[in-house]
């Protein structure tokens, strides 16, 4: 009977490794994605042994699947003999990505372990920007000649490739390796052997240049439904293929380091399990110290406002209602402008349209908002729920009433512009804009909300209670 992953993690944490793991295609298999998720969460000592008690060949098959921290600490601790042959075995893709984790002494020391095919491939690639297509290229392809019968171009593949993630798509070049065509592997088992690659090519292919930028692979990925893509430089020659589980990967770290920064922190190098205690305390400290120094402005506009205040002590009463009002009227905004953004649904040349859209939406909400406070106030009044003290606004209550909900109005559709625009502004200035955070929002609404909240009660109550 097989085990559960439950199981299988008891037996790792007591050091009972024999027999433990079978990889493979079959159906009682444990996949190696499923082991993977059972590293993430061992402590170093006892992955590193799990790890070790693989075979050879699963050792390369499971490598790839694991984050990036645990296989560096795997490659660190096992010997470089058997490092070098996890290193030089795996695909030429996901030794790059691993690559692009190291950095200066550790760097060098790991191109020491491979051998001159891949050392040569990974200096001209790791020479490309960090955020380039070349970071994931893998550069294991299948080719043909248009030339070639398909009789031809089937025993050519099977003598010169093996069966890899990218073996699925095969690639048409000139003599010169520049792309003419990329064709399913399907098409050449459906047609007759004699026909030659010509006559069964559509001319039609989508590419990437070797300096396209991550997210304009994963644009394209999305655009045409591709599983791979090959890619070319600026003669187009055919470099290598970028494959779909590739760009997934991409898109989720992505999305990991937005939702993280707009969350208020900066974004983790590795997953939040496996991040070191006083990391994480450094990661979270930053912005909290920042928004809260922000917050002390809102003290302060309380204390600049402290005579309205004593004259009329009413009005402190609602000043939670009125803050949280326009930091969530803010964060709103924020949230869709920023996955609107991220979606290339808007650009910041689009920004009056936003702008004239958030006017509308801002005083459309600020009214329904300012109305149930104008509506709450009445009812409490009426049924003297409120019991406000005479001296300090209760003959007043249909003028505070008033200042509440024009206050509403103000705040949310300051709130709605503020969270809107801030991403923009900053995507113009080529600033990630998921650092215009749901807090910082916030914290800016609220100190401004504060002065328009007692700038319309001077105005209302000028003359009554002020």
């Amino acid at each position: 009977m097989m085990m559960t992953l439950k199981e299988i993690r008891k037996k790792i944490l007591k050091g009972d490794f024999i027999g433990l793991f079978r990889l493979g295609k079959d159906e009682k298999a444990i996949q190696p994605s499923e082991v993977a998720k059972i590293f993430l969460n061992l402590p170093a000592s006892s992955a590193i042994k799990a790890f070790q008690a693989f075979p050879e060949k699963n050792k390369i098959t499971l490598f790839p699947y694991l984050d990036s921290l645990v296989q560096k600490q795997i490659i660190n601790e096992i010997a470089k003999e058997d490092a070098s042959k996890i290193l030089n075995n795996i695909s030429s893709d996901d030794l790059l990505i691993f690559l692009s984790h190291l950095k200066g002494v550790e760097l060098s020391e790991t191109l020491d372990y491979l051998n001159e095919k891949n050392k040569k491939a990974a200096h001209n690639l790791l020479g490309y920007p960090k955020e380039s297509v070349a970071r994931l290229i893998n550069t294991e392809f299948a080719t043909l000649t248009k030339e070639m019968t398909i009789e031809q171009a089937m025993v050519h593949l099977r003598k010169r490739h093996q069966d890899t993630e990218t073996a699925n798509i095969v690639y048409v070049v000139d003599d010169e390796g520049k792309l003419i065509d990329d064709m399913p592997i399907r098409r050449l088992v459906l047609n007759e052997p004699e026909k030659r690659v010509e006559d069964i090519m559509d001319g039609f292919y989508i590419k990437l240049n070797i300096g396209d930028s991550k997210e304009t692979a994963v644009d394209i990925f999305k655009q045409y439904d591709r599983a791979a893509l090959p890619v070319t430089n600026d003669r187009n020659v055919l470099l290598g293929v970028i494959t779909v589980d590739d760009v997934i990967d991409v898109e989720e770290e992505k999305n990991t380091k937005e939702m993280q920064r707009f969350g208020g922190l900066e974004s983790l190098d590795y997953p939040y399990v496996k991040t070191p205690f006083f990391s994480l305390i450094r990661k979270r400290a930053g912005w909290l110290v920042i928004l809260f120094l922000s917050e002390m402005l809102t003290a302060t506009a309380m204390g600049h406002f402290q005579s309205e205040l004593d004259a009329a002590l009413v009005l402190s009463l609602f000043v939670p209602l009125i803050i949280s009002s326009g930091g969530n009227s803010g964060s709103q905004a924020a949230t869709l402008i920023i996955r609107a953004m991220a979606l290339n649904e808007l650009t910041p040349r689009r920004w009056w349209y936003v702008m004239r859209r958030e006017i509308f939406s801002g005083l459309t909400l600020g009214v329904i908002l300012g109305t149930i406070g104008l509506i709450r106030i009445t009812i409490w009044q009426e049924f003297h729920w409120a019991n406000y003290d005479p001296k300090h606004g209760g003959h007043y209550w249909y003028l505070v009433a008033i200042t509440v909900f024009l206050s509403l109005i103000g705040i949310v559709l300051w709130g709605t512009l503020s969270g809107s625009m801030i991403p923009i502004v900053l995507k113009r200035l080529k600033v990630d804009p998921a650092t215009s955070s749901a807090p910082f929002v916030a914290t800016l609404v609220d100190v401004t909300g504060l002065v328009i909240y007692f700038t319309i009660a001077a105005i209302i109550l000028k003359g009554t209670l002020l």
